[in-house]
Parts: C-alpha cells; sequence; structure tokens
C-alpha cells in the first residue's frame, strides 16, 4: 500500500519505517529540509535505537523516501497518517496548530484527486478534534464540486475519510 506519514519525529519517523520494512511504499512528509534529507540518506533524525540501521535498510530498498511537498505525498497514496506533534501550551491546552496546518495542506491537496483518500489522526488529542478542527480545516479546502452527500463522520464529507487511533480511551 502506498501511504505518506505527515511529520517526521519520533512516531512518525518510527511507523514509517516499520511499515516500510512491512512492504509497504511510504512517502515521509515534513516541514523540515534537513529531516527529509537526513531520511532520504537513511540517517534517523530522532534517537532510538536500530533506526538508522532499518531506515538505511528500507530506503536502501526505495520503500521509504521524504518529501516537504504534501501535495505530491497525497497525490501518489491512499492513505495519510499524521503524526505531528501537539506540545502543551503554557495555560496547558495543546497546541493543534500543526494539525491545523496539516489539515489545510491536506484539503488543498485533494482538490487535484478524485479518487477517496483515508487521512488517519495519530497525533496525541482531545475527543473531538478529529470532527472540530481536523474535519473543519481540511472541508475547507476542497474544490467546490466536492461530493458532500456521503459524510463519513459528523462534519467530514467527500473525497477523504477520516479516522483516528486513540492511544487509550476511558468509557464513561
Amino acid at each position: 500500500m502506498r501511504v505518506n506519514i505527515f511529520g517526521m519525529g519520533y512516531v512518525g519517523c518510527v511507523t514509517a519505517a516499520c511499515l516500510a520494512r512491512a512492504g509497504h511504499q511510504i512517502l515521509g512528509v515534513d516541514v523540515s529540509q534537513e529531516k527529509v534529507d537526513m531520511i532520504n540518506a537513511g540517517v534517523s533524525p530522532v534517537v532510538e535505537p536500530g533506526l538508522t540501521e532499518l531506515l538505511a535498510e528500507v530506503v536502501g530498498a526505495r520503500r521509504l523516501s521524504a518529501t516537504t511537498s504534501p501535495r505530491d505525498a497525497v497525490a501518489s497514496s491512499a492513505l495519510s497518517l499524521i503524526c505531528v506533534g501537539t506540545p502543551g501550551r503554557v495555560n496547558g491546552q495543546l497546541d493543534l496548530g500543526a494539525i491545523e496546518r496539516v489539515g489545510r495542506a491536506i484539503g488543498e491537496a485533494l482538490q487535484a484527486r478524485s479518487e477517496i483518500h483515508t487521512v488517519v489522526l495519530r497525533s496525541t488529542v482531545l475527543p473531538g478534534v478529529t470532527e472540530k478542527v481536523l474535519c473543519e480545516t481540511s472541508r475547507r479546502r476542497r474544490s467546490p464540486s466536492w461530493d458532500a452527500t456521503t459524510p463519513k463522520l459528523p462534519g467530514c464529507s467527500g473525497h477523504s475519510t477520516p479516522a483516528w487511533t486513540p492511544r487509550s480511551c476511558t468509557p464513561g
């Protein structure tokens, strides 16, 4: 499967390397040209035992590469994993700016697509962020011809199918 991963920090880089080792074709996306260059050279931008060796292997096998272009990534894949940071602010709230920027970039890139594209939010967020932030942000960037008749989740529609992977969820 062709997958792109937004955010080549710890979570994104490890996920990219492991999915590439499993045989998937991975394109990492990051705003840092330095991280992109390191990954394309098979060098880890984060400290994790064994990751540089694994990156060298999967980059050498041409199953993993990186870019700074969200448009190129979305155009060439069926699935986007968002693994960007959500650092805490001084007031204790999460900074969702990176998720909003990635959502806008994916929404803009989807304008050139007619196929369904799945977006998985893997970043640490509170309940409701997928619908209230990610879906709304990407929806505002969709093309005028986007088919909004088959919503996948509240606030999301058309050619984007959102999903999320909560690390833990306490029902109640």
